[in-house]
């Protein structure tokens, strides 16, 4: 299964397997905004597990477990 290229580009893996994502409301309106909410905004923010699933699927880093039979 092919990756999607443009999850690749918005989100990052960390070591562990986590990942990791920038938070939203960047890119425009921030003069409304005060010093700490733009510095807070540019650290990587961790992703919640329901999301976590969806996007290692769609990367091709989650593979399907097969179950294999023993003959004995």
């Amino acid at each position: 299964m092919k990756t999607r290229k443009a999850i690749t580009k918005r989100f990052k893996i960390t070591k562990n397997g986590k990942i990791l994502r920038k938070p939203i409301g960047q890119d425009h309106c921030r003069m409304k905004k005060t010093g700490q909410q733009i510095r807070k905004s540019r650290k990587w923010v961790l992703v919640s597990n329901w999301e976590t699933k969806k996007i290692k699927k769609l990367l091709g880093l989650e593979t399907k477990k097969t179950k294999v039979k023993t003959q004995s």
